[in-house]
């Protein structure tokens, strides 16, 4: 089973059942709309002409859009690159790009802007069956390249480490968008639900945790010392995330 085959698992039994909530927006994506939007914008990345192994920059903030748009660019065969600028492909961006720090075909949004394309142009009726078993998947920051393999094996050894199941209510209040799709990854292959903290602190982290009932947080080193303490709530320092693939 490939990375993103793991992170979709779950969507024929979760179904309508929220996957990301973001605090900031109220958005929620459920499982079935995570793996319908991954496969049919796989297949409008592979219609614009995406071809194995092109790069496409994907500059998208943590919530319910970034991991779309990654494992859509993966799905399709291509490689995810976690940046602001950059040579590629395509581009993927939330609502704003500089058009002087990149060197795309094309750019699509998933908000309204200016000599972009809405990401929405990409998902239409067909879906994209099968994506690849191996190759590129993932450039994080720094240029460090993740494969198809390396990323699925890395997976199923945090699920042994990090046990979640599929009732649990992670909060996700991780400092960047890699840390952050880790988590979302790791939650969705056992059918979890993971909830985007905005501008996380103590009191706010708590807080939501109540209003939520969660039952574990991810964050920094220092956030996470002194959430320590609750019985209910399990605390992740972030690096656990990552630190499996060297980061």
């Amino acid at each position: 089973m490939t990375w993103t085959e793991l992170v979709m698992a779950a969507a024929p039994t979760q179904g309508d059942q929220p996957a990301v909530s973001e605090v900031r927006t109220g958005e929620v994506l459920s499982y079935a709309a995570f793996a319908r939007r991954v496969t049919r914008a796989a297949a409008g990345l592979q219609r614009q002409g995406l071809r194995f192994g092109d790069e496409v920059i994907v500059d998208v903030p943590q919530g319910t859009t970034l991991p779309v748009a990654v494992h859509a660019v993966a799905w399709a065969g291509g490689v995810a690159v976690l940046a602001a600028s950059g040579t590629g492909r395509f581009m993927i961006t939330q609502r704003r790009y500089d058009p002087a720090a990149v060197k795309v075909d094309r750019v699509f949004s998933f908000e309204s802007v200016p000599g972009a394309k809405p990401f929405t142009a990409l998902i239409g009726d067909r879906a994209l069956e099968y994506g690849p078993l191996a190759g590129p998947a993932v450039a994080v920051y720094g240029g460090q390249v993740f494969d198809n393999h390396s990323l699925a094996g890395d997976l199923r050894r945090l699920a042994t480490r990090l046990v979640i199941g599929k009732d649990d209510v992670v909060i996700s209040a991780v400092s960047e968008p890699f840390r952050g799709l880790r988590v979302i990854d790791l939650a969705m292959t056992v059918g979890a639900h993971v909830v985007i903290a905005h501008e996380p602190s103590l009191v706010g982290c708590r807080v939501l945790a109540h209003e939520r009932r969660a039952t574990m947080v991810v964050a920094p080193y220092d956030l996470a010392r002194r959430l320590l303490g609750d019985p209910i709530l399990r605390v992740v320092d972030e690096r656990a995330i990552v630190s499996s693939l060297g980061l």
